[in-house]
Order: structure tokens, then C-alpha cells, then sequence
């Protein structure tokens, strides 16, 4: 291979690992042409690479209308890789529960949704308990709202729209929006029997090295919330610190 080609090679490379940066800060997809603004290249250079990197299913078409996003292939792809998330927080989930006696959950937001990656049983019997892997929504659980305050305005309004309107929810989205502005200054989330009836949660959320974003929470059933709240918010700062500084 010539220099020239070889640079070439690398050319692309690099824009095409820009692309999927930017997909990532966009979690409810985005336009060619927005793509294009954000890695500052012609629109023709970005169709030509999200094509290919559509091929290997790195980057999929937004099922909503969205525009692109990132595709199933990068999961599978991180999920072969040394570092494992859910290894990492073990000890910390062990920690929280032993602080608290109650359960604690680490998720990460996939797309539209919540995933459960892991959970640490409490002291306590819960009423419903999540399982891993199970799927849960973003608007009204406190994992979700704590990764909804993290995004952009824009991006935060589309995945609220899009989840507000699958699910026939009329809600004022300006008071939503407040919310979370709520979230980000305290640094915690909270769920006061919106996703589940008797079960409230609060959680935080925090970007690791690999830039997704994901939530630790503890549920509690509502009747005895408030006893714990003041708790359970301690020791969520506390580990909170702790992670932020571990992924800074």
C-alpha cells in the first residue's frame, strides 16, 4: 500500500470513529446533516462512511424517525472487551446495600430505555423486583430520569416525546424539563410511586470510560421511604463521589 493510500485509510478511520462519537452524545439518533456540523465534513464524506459502518451494523437507522444511531454490533463489540461495568460496580452495589439494607441497581441506558445490568438483593423484601436484563422506561423511574439529566435539551425532549406518546401520556413537558434541571443541580433522581404503585426509588447516574451512560438506584417500598430517604440519599452521594472521580 502507497503512503497516500495508507493515509487515506487512516483518514477514514478517524472520521468514522468522530461519527461514532457524536452518535453517542445523540442517544435519540440524528440527521446526516446534523452529523456532518458536529465532525465539521461534507454531507456526501458522512453518507459515504455511516453507509459502511450501517453494512456492519455499527450504525442503524432510527426505528422513529430519528435518523441514525448507534447500531447492535458496538454492544457486542464492548461486551468482548477486558473491561466489564457490571464487575467494576459489584463492590459498590455491595456497599450501598450493606449501608442501607436495601436493594441496589445498576443500569445503563440503552436507546429508548433502561437496561438492568446488575442488583444487589436487600436486607428488606421488595414488593416488585426488577430482573437483569429487563427493560424499564426512562420518564418515570429515578435510573432514568438521573441518564435523561446528563443529555442535551434537545436530545432529553425526543426521548420524552417518544416515550410520552408510545405510552398515550399527556404531560407539560416544560415542568418535566424543570425536573431534571432539579436532578442535575442535587445530583440525584427520584421516583415517588410513578413507575411502580408502593415503590419509590432514587438513583444517580455518571458516564464510564467506554462514555455510556448509566444509573445506580435503590428502590424502597413507599411505606417506609421516608424513614430510609435520608439514608439511602448519603450513601448514594457518597458513592456517587466516588465513581466520579473513578471516571473522571
Amino acid at each position: 500500500m502507497s503512503d497516500k493510500n495508507e493515509k487515506g485509510g487512516i483518514q477514514v478511520i478517524s472520521r468514522a470513529a468522530s461519527i461514532l462519537r457524536v452518535l453517542k452524545e445523540g442517544q435519540s439518533g440524528m440527521s446526516l446533516g446534523k452529523i456532518a456540523d458536529r465532525v465539521d465534513l461534507p454531507r456526501s464524506t458522512v453518507q459515504r462512511i455511516t453507509s459502511a459502518l450501517s453494512e456492519e451494523k455499527l450504525v442503524i437507522s432510527d426505528a422513529n424517525g430519528g435518523g441514525l444511531r448507534l447500531g447492535p454490533e458496538l454492544s457486542a463489540l464492548a461486551g468482548a472487551a477486558h473491561y466489564s461495568i457490571v464487575e467494576h460496580c459489584r463492590l459498590l452495589l455491595t456497599e450501598l446495600t450493606q449501608k442501607t439494607g436495601e436493594t441496589t441497581d445498576l443500569a445503563v441506558m440503552r436507546g429508548i430505555g433502561m437496561v438492568f445490568l446488575d442488583q444487589v438483593p436487600g436486607v428488606y423484601r421488595l414488593t416488585t423486583v426488577s430482573q437483569v436484563g429487563e427493560v424499564f422506561p426512562l420518564t418515570t423511574t429515578a435510573n432514568g430520569k438521573a441518564c435523561l439529566a446528563q443529555l442535551s435539551k434537545e436530545d432529553a425532549i425526543k426521548l420524552v416525546r417518544n416515550e410520552w406518546g408510545r405510552n398515550g401520556i399527556q404531560r407539560n413537558v416544560d415542568e418535566f424539563l424543570a425536573e431534571l434541571e432539579a436532578v442535575r443541580e442535587r445530583g440525584l433522581a427520584y421516583d415517588l410511586d410513578e413507575h411502580s404503585a408502593g415503590v419509590s426509588a432514587i438513583g444517580f447516574s455518571f458516564v464510564d470510560w467506554a462514555g455510556e451512560l448509566h444509573a445506580i438506584s435503590i428502590p424502597v417500598p413507599t411505606t417506609r421511604f421516608a424513614r430510609q430517604r435520608a439514608t439511602i440519599e448519603q450513601a448514594l452521594i457518597e458513592t456517587s463521589t466516588n465513581i466520579h472521580q473513578t471516571f473522571r
